[in-house]
């Protein structure tokens, strides 16, 4: 049993990716997005390797409620408040303007932004941020979190990152990565490679580490790696499946699936101590799989086939108590919470397709989400406004993207190859 598992997570593994920047493929907004104006910025927006106005429009277009004004339908190019004259933007059909200035600073990079609301004529507000060079595109990403908050009332996410999986197809010592990207796909890197598969990788909460597992000595274990200085831990050895890291609300503890005592269960390793702590417990042939925090920490929901077929259960720690959360349909599988802690995704069979599916928690209520074929690894934003997942295009691995309520999506696909395991991180704060 435990060697088909294996087989089956590699072959999950080996249907990947090539080495290229993601780009984005909207296929999907609402009928109605707010018209909104990113006017070009004054000052050295033109001549320094990025351009902030260009990134700011491309993240509000990205997220399907915006609908930025072409640049060559604009009348003027206004870079203060005195110089808008807002008929010309009602003209356009507008309802929000932005205007910003970028200038060089005594070392570092000053950018000053303004959003106006249109038709009431009246600023929403203006602000002034710093960055070096290296960080024009963050401060850009910060412009568009600003914006989206202003208007939806809703965090913007467009400053977070993403972790996802690659294959080159190529046998070598760089077969298989591990990378991290803007939420946008931009500014990859690549954080490890190995010639053997790489899976599952999950941010911890503070953001400077993270935890995959790697097959790198002949069998599943799992690691920790530190973004900040590069150095990689080996969390676990023990025969047979070491798989599906998941880190605690606090980074103390990780949740993760091991079959060293016969099937698939689910424990909890204190990272300090290396205490393991079982938390499920059936009866052999049973799977245990994927477990994943809920916000307070004292419970885990995981994907179990206990009841003859996979379905989403939720244990907590201190009771070991069980209860079983979906009803509906033969498989669901692959369970994150959002992180209200009130609904939850999930991968769902409909008709022998895997689709990712949404569930309210209280009331049992499910939505398909996508229309795509073998739909995996949904990953939700911090946000809970949209979820990454992978899936099929044109017979490739693409990353794709869906909102909560299926009204906005968009594919990432990396310019050749497959990419597959997205993970979406927390907010840095």
């Amino acid at each position: 049993m435990i060697k088909r598992l294996l087989l089956v997570l590699i072959t999950a593994c080996v249907c990947q990716l090539t080495h290229a920047e993601l780009v984005i493929e909207i296929t999907k907004g609402l009928d109605r997005p707010t018209p909104i104006a990113v006017v070009p910025f004054g000052g050295l927006n033109a001549t320094v390797q990025e351009n902030i106005s260009d990134i700011v429009s491309a993240d509000l277009l990205r997220s399907g409620l915006f609908r930025p004004i072409e640049k060559r339908d604009m009348l003027g190019t206004p870079t203060k408040e005195a110089d808008i004259y807002f008929r010309d933007w009602r003209i356009l059909g507008a309802e929000f303007i932005l205007i910003g200035d970028l200038q060089e600073g005594t070392s570092s990079y000053v950018l000053e932004y303004q959003l106006f609301d249109v038709l009431q004529q009246r600023k929403i507000f203006g602000k002034t941020i710093t960055g070096s060079s290296r960080h024009l595109r963050d401060m850009a990403h910060k412009v568009s979190d600003d914006v989206y908050l202003a208007i939806t009332g809703i965090r913007g996410a467009f400053s977070t990152k993403i972790l996802y999986v690659e294959d080159v197809l190529r046998p070598g010592p760089n077969r298989y990565r591990l990378v991290k990207a803007d939420a946008d796909g931009a500014r990859e890197q690549i954080l490890f490679a190995s010639s053997e598969p790489i899976m599952s990788p999950a941010w911890a909460n503070d953001l400077k580490r993270v935890a995959y597992v790697s097959f790198e000595t002949s069998r599943p274990a799992i690691f920790i790696h530190n973004l900040e200085t590069g150095e990689r831990t080996q969390l676990t050895n023990f025969k047979g499946l070491n798989g599906a890291p998941a880190w605690s609300p606090d980074d103390k503890r990780m949740a993760m699936v091991l079959s060293k005592d016969g099937n698939p269960e689910i424990y909890v390793m204190d990272i300090a101590t290396r205490k393991l702590t079982r938390v499920t417990h059936t009866y052999s042939s049973v799977i245990d799989t994927e477990p994943n925090w809920t916000a307070d920490g004292k419970s885990l929901i995981f994907a179990s086939d206990r009841g003859g077929n996979p379905q989403i259960y939720q244990v907590a720690l201190a009771s070991g108590r069980v209860e079983r959360l979906t009803f509906e349909g033969g498989y669901n599988a692959r369970p994150r919470l959002s992180p209200d802690g009130k609904s939850l995704v999930m991968v769902h069979r409909e008709n022998g397709v895997f689709h990712i599916a949404w569930q309210d928690i209280a009331s049992g209520d499910m939505r398909i989400l996508t229309e795509t074929w073998l739909d995996e690894s949904p990953s939700i934003a911090p946000n809970g406004a949209m979820l990454l997942y992978a899936t099929q295009h044109n017979k490739k691995g693409v990353l794709a993207a869906v909102s909560m309520d299926a009204g906005v999506k968009f594919r990432l696909p990396s310019k050749q190859g497959n990419v597959r395991e997205p993970a979406w991180s927390p907010f840095a704060d």
